[in-house]
Order: C-alpha cells, then sequence, then structure tokens
C-alpha cells in the first residue's frame, strides 16, 4: 500500500507551487515581487522535505538529493531574477501603457509613462522550471519507495505523487495570486480566471488517481479499514466536492465587476487549500493503513 511521507509531501508542495509560478509568470504581467514571493516559500518547503528525509535516518537518497538540488535552484533562480530587477516586467510595462493612453484619449489628463531600464535582458519566466524538473526525479524517487514493489502499484503510487503535486500547486499559487491584487490592484482578473481554471482542470486528474485501485472506492466499500469506522473515506468525499464546488463559486465570484470579488474569491480559496490538501493527503494517509 501507499505510505504518507513528509518529505515526499514537501517536495510536492514546492515542485507543484514553482510549476505553477511559471504558469502564471509566463504572461509577464505580474509583478516581479510575486516571482519572488513563490521561489522564496518554495525554496523553505523544499528545504524541510531534506531536513524531513534525513531525520528518518536513512541517510540522504536520490529524493533528498533532488529536494536539496531543488532548494538551491530556487535561490539561484530568485537571485537572477532580482538581478535583472531593473528590466521590469514588458507585458506589465505595456499593459500599463495601453491604460494610459485609454485614460488620456477620454479624459485628456497626461499620466507618466514608465521608464525602460537598458541595462540587460528581462527575466525568463522558463528559468522557473528549472527547480521543477529537478524535483521531478526526486518525486519519482518518493512515489517509488512508497510503492509494494509491484509494477502497478509503483505506476499508480508515482501518478499519485506527481498529479497532486501539481494539484496542491495550484491551489496555493491561486490563493496567492489573490492576495497579490492587494499588491497589483490593476493586475488583469484573467491571470486568476486561468489558474482557479487550472485547479478545476487538475480536480478529475486528482480525483481519477485517489480511485485507482487500491484506491478510495476500496475504503468507502470496507474493503479497506481507514481505522475510524469509514469516517475517512467519507470526509475524503465531503473534501473533493467541495472542492470542485468551490471552483465554480470562485469563477462566479469573479464574474463580478466590483474590485470586492477579488478579494471574495481569495476567500474562498483559502477553503479550497483545505478541502484541496484533505483530497490529496487524507486519501494518502488513510492508504497507507
Amino acid at each position: 500500500m501507499i505510505r504518507l511521507d513528509a518529505a515526499t509531501v514537501a517536495l510536492q508542495w514546492s515542485v507543484g507551487g514553482m510549476a505553477m509560478c511559471w504558469f502564471t509568470t509566463r504572461r509577464r504581467l505580474v509583478g516581479l515581487g510575486y516571482g519572488w514571493l513563490l521561489r522564496g516559500v518554495f525554496a523553505v518547503l523544499a528545504a524541510l522535505g531534506v531536513a524531513a528525509g534525513l531525520s528518518t535516518g536513512g541517510g540522504a537518497g536520490v529524493r533528498e538529493w533532488s529536494a536539496a538540488l531543488t532548494t538551491v535552484s530556487c535561490v539561484v533562480v530568485l537571485a537572477v531574477s532580482v538581478r535583472r530587477r531593473r528590466a521590469g516586467v514588458g507585458g506589465a510595462s505595456a499593459d500599463h501603457d495601453r491604460r494610459t493612453a485609454r485614460v488620456a484619449a477620454m479624459t485628456g489628463i497626461e499620466r507618466e509613462v514608465l521608464a525602460r531600464s537598458e541595462d540587460g535582458p528581462e527575466f525568463r519566466p522558463i528559468l522557473d522550471l528549472i527547480p521543477v524538473a529537478i524535483g521531478f526525479i526526486g518525486l519519482i524517487a518518493g512515489g517509488l519507495s512508497a510503492a509494494d514493489g509491484t509494477t502497478t502499484d509503483s505506476v499508480v503510487s508515482v501518478l499519485r505523487v506527481l498529479v497532486g503535486a501539481v494539484f496542491l500547486g495550484a491551489v496555493t499559487d491561486a490563493m496567492l495570486l489573490g492576495h497579490w491584487y492587494l499588491v497589483q490592484p490593476g493586475l488583469p482578473r484573467s491571470l486568476l480566471n486561468e489558474i482557479v481554471g487550472a485547479v478545476g482542470a487538475l480536480w478529475p486528474l486528482e480525483l481519477a488517481v485517489m480511485i485507482l485501485p487500491t484506491g478510495m472506492l476500496s475504503v468507502l466499500s470496507g474493503t479497506v479499514d481507514d481505522g475510524w469506522s469509514g469516517q475517512l473515506g467519507w470526509f475524503w468525499v465531503a473534501c473533493a466536492v467541495t472542492t470542485i464546488a468551490l471552483v465554480f463559486v470562485t469563477r462566479a465570484a469573479l464574474r463580478e465587476r466590483q474590485y470586492s470579488a477579488v478579494m471574495a474569491a481569495t476567500g474562498l480559496l483559502y477553503l479550497a487549500i483545505l478541502t484541496g490538501f484533505g483530497m490529496d493527503l487524507v486519501a494518502r494517509a488513510v492508504l497507507a493503513g
């Protein structure tokens, strides 16, 4: 069966978060600080994965080395972004200029055009995929180590780890992006809609890998004992249903024109983190029995 390992969970969270960091910043619309925030947070999580792995006393395996290199690469990519900060963000600057021209055309009031730096090239968001590629190796190792040795169980275990990584990263980054609108109020709402849509698209995959045999259907049928007379199985069902419901409600909130709709959506994403993590981690913890 599957074992829930804190080191693998921390690396999952870090790798998935960095993957979704690239997903959002590739548009070159969100400010540099958002990327700095995410790279710092997920570097810490990867480092916690190293510590959790070493604390088991088994020494540094592939997963621990991968997590350590993921930590280093997050810090290096962060340093590169800080070094190139004077070049700004091309998409955000272009969007600012378009808004400025539109206001000027409507009101006749000229606004200052953002200054451009010629000090060097902009930061390239694709660099955020370096920690993802490195961490991917560790996630495969973590998934294989959690399996019972059979080919089928190994494949299912790896799929659960990889899909769970992107799913947890998406719901976490969606909540953080919602808060970023307080820092960058003019940020297009399409970015938040896009990442919330990604959570919704990943939900069926997360559900599917958790019901692959031996999965949560076995818990609900009583074939696998959850130790709580089936209550944890139904708690998982509640988390799964609530997560996708929150995705739809959040998308509906974002259709409202008022700026407060973004803050309402962010609050809903807080809840989605709780239910999303419950959907992933509760299933794996139950199946570890």
